[in-house]
């Protein structure tokens, strides 16, 4: 990434994560809450445009590794424990890596592509009628009343109880998490990763390890996803089976496509993207998913790149129109000396 670009983004990251602080200060306790989801909803989905927009996979069951982690805190928080917040966040991250290990070290062996897919969405599947089966995870009903933790930091013991703190420490660990899969992205392994997208069978003949670097982003993604899933349990102090249907398991991908599947930042404007509309559309009912559906329909059909691959088409566009009008700048400017007797 051009100097110029890397502190551009830089700037824009922390201006976006500055305004996102103040917020508990002016916005309203709904759209607080939207905003909320919609830093998880973005987390979750730049875990599932790893496997996509860069290691070439496709997941359609990507809910079930949020549900996970989602359902491990809640039951946990719920039972009064005592163990640290912080180590059930390190749980579900390493149980979303563990599932997510056993899952592709079988699946990816033996597919790819859309079957792939479709064995992801069974497992999705399976796993949302085991939990709505079950008692002691609330069957259909879920956990409810799940509460907003404490951080025990020695000294200093943080209350998260409160609406107001629980937003700044989802949006320091959303931010977090993001920085992290950034630098992954952007360093040797992201661009081994890109290659495997591009032409495995060519990064194979190099001597890359097509399947294990591929085991490698599914088990990235799908510790990320859980951890997602972990931060929303106490946000929402809800989880219910449908945080494990196919219904959620697209929402990632709508985020991803709206945005970009080819920027890092893709999903994370996709997520801001629907979460506005549903925020505008709140009082339609009925015509929010057919309002979401439509734009995104317009911005597939319009720009295949997403948001930000229609900015950067009219950004390239602007600067190449410019190029072409400079020497005919240079040109009026040199015919004008002349004309008034200079060099």
């Amino acid at each position: 990434m051009p100097p110029k670009s890397l502190s551009g983004g830089i700037v824009a990251a922390v201006l976006v994560v500055g305004v996102l602080a103040s917020m508990p200060f002016w916005a309203n306790a709904g759209f607080l809450f939207i905003v909320g989801f919609a830093m998880v909803e973005a987390v979750l989905a730049l875990s599932w445009n790893l496997l996509f927009g860069y290691a070439g996979l496709t997941t359609f069951g990507h809910a079930a590794f949020f549900a996970l982690g989602a359902y491990f805190v809640g039951f946990l928080l719920r039972q009064d424990t005592g163990i640290p917040f912080l180590a059930l966040l390190s749980g579900s991250l390493a149980l979303g890596a563990l599932v997510a290990f056993i899952v592709g070290f079988v699946a990816i062996r033996r597919t790819s592509g859309i079957a792939l897919g479709i064995l992801t969405l069974s497992l999705g599947e399976i796993l949302r009628r085991a939990i709505s089966y079950s008692p002691a995870l609330g069957s259909d009903d879920g956990l409810s009343g799940i509460p907003r933790p404490q951080i025990d930091l020695g000294p200093v013991l943080v209350d998260l109880s409160s609406e107001r703190a629980y937003f700044w420490f989802l949006l320091a660990a959303c931010s977090l998490v993001a920085l992290a899969l950034w630098s992954f992205t952007v360093g040797p392994m992201g661009r081994v990763l890109i290659a495997l997208r591009q032409d495995p069978v060519r990064a194979e003949f190099l001597g890359i390890d097509v399947r294990r670097y591929r085991l490698l982003a599914f088990v990235i993604s799908g510790a990320v996803a859980a951890l997602a899933g972990a931060l929303q349990a106490p946000w929402a102090q809800i989880v219910t089976p449908e945080a494990a249907s196919y219904l959620h398991s697209t929402q990632p991908m709508l985020n991803t496509l709206l945005g970009g599947s080819g920027f890092f930042w893709g999903p994370i404007v996709g997520s801001a993207i629907f979460s506005g509309i549903s925020y505008a559309t709140r009082t339609l009912a009925g015509l929010s998913e057919v309002v979401s559906g439509g734009i995104l329909l317009v911005v597939v059909l319009a720009a295949p790149g997403g948001v930000l691959g229609l900015g950067s088409r009219f950004s390239r566009t602007w600067r190449i129109g410019a190029l072409h009008k400079r020497p005919a700048v240079d040109e009026l400017a040199r015919v004008g000396k002349q004309a008034v007797g200079g060099p």
